[in-house]
């Protein structure tokens, strides 16, 4: 374990530092001090995963990425003191995501992965109809719910490894329902504050690992510093 921290501490000092920044926001915050000094914390942790994919590779995909990381970061961080701009955010972030992985879609996916890709993107928009219950509030969560399926549909069905980015983006969209029973049928439980940030945490890291690793072997030419 040690050796490996030294590794990455070495090649990869902002992979390392978000690691270690995610880490401390999710320990950390249960301490006696004010809540509103981790939030910072929290937007470090996947803002460093930007600056990680930016240094690594010159590419117009590591850039999207980085611009994809710094949404989200953005938006970690409103989650924490408004629950309609981090909405926005997020919208933004599928958005953008669902932009990069429509670039690389897979060539001629079989017919079960059709019927999987068009599961992620309609089931998120039937949960959260469920989650939120009331007719409005059901029907523009429904709608926020067909942008996140469609990024988790579009990284499935996107080129980029399925172990890391397809992976990634199905942690994210399991920690955003989670956060959304936060609001309703868990309300009062520990499970949403518990989870909810390492699902979600966890799935940027495999994108952005995911990602830059893919254009990495793809565009060796545009390499930045191979030490970072």
């Amino acid at each position: 374990m040690a050796r490996m921290t030294k590794a990455l501490a070495e090649k990869r000092p902002f992979l390392l530092a978000s690691i270690v920044a995610a880490l401390a926001f999710y320990y950390l915050r249960s301490g006696p001090w004010p809540e509103a000094w981790f939030i910072p914390l929290k937007g470090a942790s996947v803002g460093l995963l930007a600056v990680y994919a930016r240094v690594r590779h010159g590419g117009t995909d590591a850039r999207l990425l980085s611009v994809l990381l710094l949404i989200a970061a953005g938006a970690e961080m409103a989650m924490e003191i408004d629950g309609l701009a981090a909405h926005v955010l997020w919208f933004a972030y599928h958005a953008v995501a669902l932009m990069l992985y429509l670039q690389h879609r897979r060539v001629l996916p079989g017919g079960r992965d059709k019927v999987v890709a068009v599961a992620l993107l309609l089931a998120p928009s039937a949960v959260l109809a469920w989650l939120v219950g009331e007719e409005w509030g059901g029907i523009i969560s429904a709608a926020y719910g067909l942008t996140l399926g469609g990024m988790a549909a579009g990284a499935w069905s996107s080129s980029f490894p399925r172990a890391r980015v397809a992976a990634g983006a199905m942690l994210i969209l399991a920690g955003d329902l989670l956060w959304f029973a936060g609001g309703g049928v868990l309300l009062g439980s520990p499970v949403p504050q518990i989870f909810t940030w390492p699902l979600t945490y966890l799935g940027h890291l495999l994108i952005a690992l995911g990602v830059v690793g893919s254009v990495w072997k793809r565009e060796p030419e545009l390499k930045l510093v191979s030490s970072r």
